[in-house]
């Protein structure tokens, strides 16, 4: 028998009406759709087992379903099952490739845009499918992809008058996705729209007392709490500092290319509206843990795509400075946490009411010994803070383990689908007990230990109000719903969706006689440009999916990403589509209704680009088919990746020498500008003569001040012994390391570590310069600031300039001028000019908001820290330059600079970690990354110059920068 012996009374009967119609079964979550689908296929089976050309589809909206669902068809069926999702690069298989896999493959489980691809590429025929279950049905409605493969292939054949069409099973716990109405027909009329897309009549049960039997159902509870927002003056001042760093942010932005202006502008508007969102809803210690995330956070959102380098710094230095400005209103003593006095940290407005009220209601259950409770909630970054806060003030009171999944449309943040099935099988596993989720868990997870869900966002539709509470599984489990005291709108709506279950059972009991209707021609006569012999197909709206898709493949590196732009005249009703320069047609034009003009534009750059066989009869790009025959004969497929060229002058030429030789060229710069701090000349050291000619040897930057003034000159031969190499390569190392982390860990690591520098493929050296006499020569005690330690830093040292007290140690006081620190208690580094003589504890602070305490007052209030020497000298230190790309127009800096960058220090909170060097020697390592990169390019075209010119047989002299300009010409 195709039924299974444990199916219940009313999983038969929806099994027996699916043999007969098609059929969408609404029941309410855990009451074992599923198995129904399944004695389903096991009634198709002798249709589908091999050698039959004919296959199952089973599509799930979310990736983390599919091996779910694959799972328990194998488990009650003897079908072969093929298990299809994106990241296995799905979209690069060809008609071969998926003939491979229906031919292999009975039925296959998959995420509903590839089936929807591979109908369009005509990979698969819609009657080659003899069921397709659809499961989460409800979203089939306006484009979403169940709604594009009905419409464009089911219904389109229907009109044709085809007979050999798939069964339809569809799947749901609520027919309405939307937001319920209040008059009961706007029931019906949902439901009749998506049984008419689905060309399906709904089956339910009777009443919720049938399903009762069976499936146990979770008790909903509301939770009200009083709304109280943190601090006005704090917030309002916190909200303020933000949009001036925003408006500072976007000042920079300006100065970006204008392919990734646009781009940089919305990902910063994103991350400032992420942080402003948490700051109101959930207080200045979530807000402070969003901006930490964002800051330290590497993803396709920060680094890939239209951003740029020099877009990601700007998005990622927003993030650094506005973690600043939170960490300034946190208490950093050694033993504060956020956990020691929750009520009081709502009181400070680090943490909301809300936030507040859920803790107590997950301390209402710590009695439970194996809870698992799923915590659902509107954002990405609400469920990455939360999960932070939860793991911090858990483990304090209880084992729990808390851990956050969330979808990647964001932007915000990735989670690989691997990650995410790992989350929820340790939740099953009882490894995890808490998930912070967004509504990418909503549907279909089935875990039936789970024993509390918690909204902490109320829902927005009645589907998803259905679908959390269903993920509530054990008996005698509950469903909280938080709701703010006072809201009587969103107190009444929620009521709502709990009676709206019956509402939209007895309608579509009331309805279930009647033929589904024939579908309006609006909704599936949409242009479609159609190849014939392969049936391949584009429509006006894929066509700018298919469009993107193009461009994607078209050659590019990590700086540029070849991107369609789209402009519109609204006036002239015209639309002009510009195509990449790698793109054999470059400019479409259209003209027509101005809401469908970029559609009909990448319509019409898709007709051209197939009639020129940029795309395939299948209308993929020519390019993912060349690969995929490549893969066929054996031949690797063309790589766009290149080689990175470098300077063979620059590079380590394995000599073992006692004594290495290396040529000295003194970096001059001269600014042409005012500032407190003069830059120094730097001495470049290499082991093979430049060859570059004197016309090339000078340059102009335009910096963030002025202009600076950089003139390369030969001054001799040095040679160096091996100590003094790796000595010089540790200092490089360490200058840079400050600079470009402003990471205090990681330097450690390698002052910590006499090896490093010892190992490296580049061979040149960059070290400050100084004069002795006429002569410019390395400046060797700068150099040696990277041997500074605590233990021997009294040998051989003569000096009356006093003793000062330090974090770590008892040090000469000319020891802490000109030297780079850092603060423990915060983790930062500084460089340290001198001392502030008439500054000390005892001296007042004005605070931002107008008051006035003394530093030793200051330090103990906001770090706990109680300051023991009063008398001394506070030092007169900076935060560390940031580095900017000056080979791009720099925005020049009119105003002077932000007296943030400016601290005065207690000595005793400071260790010293290089001794001695100076502020104006950071300040002039930060212009040499834009000078070695200008260096190495000219070394480069001088190289190719030299090849051209042993190639050439007139003696024609080319400038080296001619060379580069064309190397470098977009």
């Amino acid at each position: 028998a195709d039924s299974l012996p444990f199916a219940r009374s009313y999983q038969l009967e929806a099994l027996e009406k699916a043999i007969k119609q098609n059929t969408i079964t609404y029941l309410e979550t855990g009451s074992g759709k599923t198995l129904i689908a399944i004695m389903l296929l096991r009634s198709y089976g002798h249709l589908l087992r091999k050698p039959s050309p004919f296959c199952a589809v089973f599509l799930v909206p979310q990736v983390v379903l599919v091996k779910q669902q694959a799972d328990a068809v194998e488990m009650h069926t003897d079908l072969n099952v093929g298990k299809y999702w994106g990241e296995m690069d799905v979209d690069f298989w060809d008609a071969a490739k998926w003939k491979q896999e229906i031919e292999k493959y009975e039925v296959l489980v998959m995420t509903p845009q590839i089936l929807l691809n591979g109908l369009r590429h005509s990979f698969f025929k819609i009657n080659m499918i003899k069921v397709l279950i659809i499961d989460e049905c409800h979203h089939a409605r306006g484009k979403h992809p169940y709604a594009c493969i009905m419409t464009e292939f089911y219904h389109h054949k229907l009109e044709a008058g085809v007979s050999d069409l798939p069964r339809i099973f569809g799947m749901t716990a609520s027919p309405i996705k939307s937001k319920a109405a209040s008059p009961v027909d706007s029931y019906w009329q949902k439901i009749h729209e998506l049984e008419t897309i689905m060309n399906s009549k709904v089956y339910t049960c009777i009443s919720e007392s049938v399903l009762a039997q069976f499936v146990p159902f979770s008790t909903p509870k509301f939770k009200f709490y009083e709304h109280m927002e943190i601090p006005y003056v704090l917030y309002a001042r916190l909200v303020e500092e933000l949009n001036v760093l925003k408006h500072e942010c976007s000042l920079e932005i300006l100065d970006l290319e204008a392919s990734a202006t646009e781009s940089t502008r919305k990902k910063m508007s994103k991350i400032h509206s992420a942080l402003v969102h948490c700051l109101d809803e959930l207080g200045v210690w979530l807000a402070l843990k969003a901006a930490e995330y964002l800051s330290c956070y590497e993803s396709d959102f920060l680094l890939g795509g239209k951003l740029g380098v020099v877009g990601e710094k700007i998005v990622k230095n927003y993030s650094l400075v506005a973690c600043q400005l939170f960490e300034t209103r946190i208490p950093s003593g050694p033993d504060w946490t956020i956990a020691n006095n929750v009520k009081a940290s709502v009181d400070a407005g680090l943490l909301t009411t809300k936030v507040f009220c859920l803790i107590e209601s997950l301390f209402e259950y710590r009695e439970l010994k194996d809870i698992r409770c799923i915590i659902f909630v509107e954002r990405v970054m609400t469920a990455i803070v939360l999960q932070s806060l939860l793991s911090e003030l858990l483990r304090k009171h209880n084992s729990w383990k808390t851990k956050y999944i969330a979808g990647n449309n964001s932007g915000l943040h990735s989670q690989t689908r691997k990650k995410q099935n790992e989350i929820v099988e340790e939740f099953r596993k009882g490894m995890v007990n808490i998930i912070v989720a967004t509504s990418i868990l909503e549907e279909g997870l089935d875990v039936q230990s789970c024993n509390l869900v918690i909204r902490f966002d109320p829902s927005a539709t009645v589907c998803s109000f259905i679908q959390s509470r269903g993920r509530a599984r054990m008996q005698n489990s509950d469903y909280l719903l938080l709701v703010k005291s006072g809201d009587f709108f969103t107190h009444s709506r929620l009521k709502n969706y709990l009676a709206s279950g019956d509402i939209m059972r007895k309608e579509s009991l009331c309805h279930a006689s009647h033929a589904c209707s024939p579908l309006r021609n609006h909704l599936y006569d949409e242009e479609v440009y159609r190849f014939a012999s392969t049936g391949a197909c584009v429509t006006l709206s894929s066509s700018v999916g298919l469009i993107h898709f193009y461009c994607s493949r078209l050659p590019a590196d990590g700086y540029f990403k070849p991107t369609p732009r789209c402009v519109i005249d609204k006036e002239k009703g015209v639309c002009t589509l510009y195509l990449p320069k790698s793109c054999p047609i470059q400019t479409v034009c259209v003209q027509g209704n101005i809401k469908t003009l970029k559609q009909k534009a990448c319509f019409e750059a898709c007709k051209q680009l197939h009639e020129i066989g940029a795309l395939t009869d299948n209308l993929v790009p020519d390019i993912v088919a060349e690969e995929a025959d490549a893969g066929e004969i054996g031949r690797e497929p063309y790589n766009d990746d290149q080689p990175i060229f470098f300077p063979p002058e620059l590079v380590n030429q394995c000599e073992h020498e006692d004594m290495k030789k290396y040529y000295c060229y003194l970096i001059e710069l001269k600014q042409n500008f005012d500032y407190e701090f003069p830059v120094h000349n730097i001495m470049l050291l290499v082991r093979s003569q430049l060859e570059i000619d004197n016309k090339s040897m000078g340059f102009e930057l335009e910096v963030d001040r002025g202009f600076l003034t950089v003139n390369l000159k030969y001054v001799g031969l040095i040679r160096l012994d091996p100590s003094q190499v790796i000595l010089s390569k540790r200092f490089q190392i360490a200058v840079f390391r400050v600079l470009m982390d402003h990471k205090v860990e990681k330097l450690t690591e390698v002052l910590g570590d006499p090896r490093s520098g010892n190992n490296s493929d580049i061979d040149y050296l960059l070290l400050p310069s100084t004069y002795l006499g006429q002569n410019p020569v390395i400046d060797w005690p700068s150099v040696c600031s990277v041997l500074f330690s605590y233990e021997n830093v009294w040998k051989d040292h003569v000096c009356n300039a006093g003793m000062i007290q330090t974090k770590s140690g008892l040090l000469c006081a000319c020891m802490i001028e000109n030297s780079l620190v850092c603060t423990p208690h915060n983790g930062h580094a500084y460089i340290v000019k001198g001392f502030l003589k008439n500054l000390t504890a005892n001296s007042l602070l004005k605070l931002r908001n107008g008051s006035v305490m003394t530093y030793m007052e200051y330090y103990e209030l906001r770090h706990g820290i109680q300051l023991r020497f009063s008398q001394v000298s506070f030092l007169d230190a900076r935060h560390v330059f940031p580095v900017h790309n000056y080979l791009h127009r720099c925005k020049r800096q009119k105003e002077k600079e932000s007296s943030n960058a400016f601290v005065e220090l207690p000595p005793e909170l400071c260790d010293v970690i290089m001794s001695p060097i100076s502020i104006s020697t950071f300040y002039s390592f930060t212009f040499i990354p834009s000078i070695m990169y200008r260096l190495e390019s000219l070394l480069l075209a001088t190289n190719l110059k030299k090849m051209q010119q042993d190639h050439c047989v007139q003696n024609v002299t080319i400038p080296t920068m001619k060379v580069l300009e064309a190397i470098t010409t977009k």
